[in-house]
C-alpha cells in the first residue's frame, strides 16, 4: 500500500445494504480504499419471505443456449452478497472493474482491523426503518451459504 492511498473502514452492522452501498460506492470513486467489517450484520429492508423470494428467484434463471445447465452464479455467502451490491451501483466499465479492487468485506472484525476507527453512515441506520427487515446472515443462511 502506498502512503497516499486513504484506507476507510465501514462497519455494516445495523446498516441498510443499499443506503450503505451507495455510500461505500462513492468513498470508491473517489480513490478511497474501503473495507467493511461486520458484512453479516448488514440489513435487507422487506418481509423475510419477500426478500428471500427475490434472491431465490436469480437463481432459477437459466441460459436460453443451454437450458439444462445451471444459471448465472449469483453470491450466497455475506461478503459476496454486499460485494455484489456494491458493485452494481459501481461504473460498468474498466473503471469500474479497478474501483471495485479497492473494496474489501469482512464477516466479523479481523484482528488486523480491530482498534480502528471505523465509520457508520446516519442515513442508513436501521433506526430508520419502520418495517420488518432481514439480515445478510440470515439470507445467507437460507439461501445455504453460511453454515450455521
Amino acid at each position: 500500500m502506498s502512503s497516499q492511498e486513504e484506507i476507510v473502514i465501514v462497519d455494516a452492522t445495523n446498516q441498510i445494504l443499499g443506503r450503505m452501498s451507495t455510500h461505500i460506492a462513492k468513498l470508491l470513486k473517489s480513490g478511497k480504499k474501503v473495507y467493511v467489517v461486520n458484512a453479516e450484520k448488514a440489513i435487507i429492508s422487506g418481509p423475510r419471505s419477500r426478500v428471500l423470494e427475490g434472491y431465490s428467484l436469480l437463481f432459477t434463471v437459466k441460459t436460453m443456449q443451454n437450458p439444462y445447465r445451471q444459471g448465472i452464479r449469483r453470491p450466497r455467502n455475506p461478503i459476496n452478497i454486499v460485494k455484489r451490491t456494491v458493485r452494481g451501483m459501481l461504473p460498468k466499465n474498466k473503471l469500474g472493474k479497478q474501483i471495485y479492487r479497492n473494496l474489501k468485506a469482512y464477516i466479523g472484525i479481523p484482528k488486523e482491523l480491530e482498534g480502528k476507527s471505523m465509520i457508520r453512515f446516519d442515513d442508513a441506520d436501521v433506526s430508520r426503518l419502520k418495517g420488518k427487515y432481514i439480515t445478510v446472515a440470515e439470507l445467507s443462511r437460507l439461501l445455504g451459504g453460511l453454515k450455521q
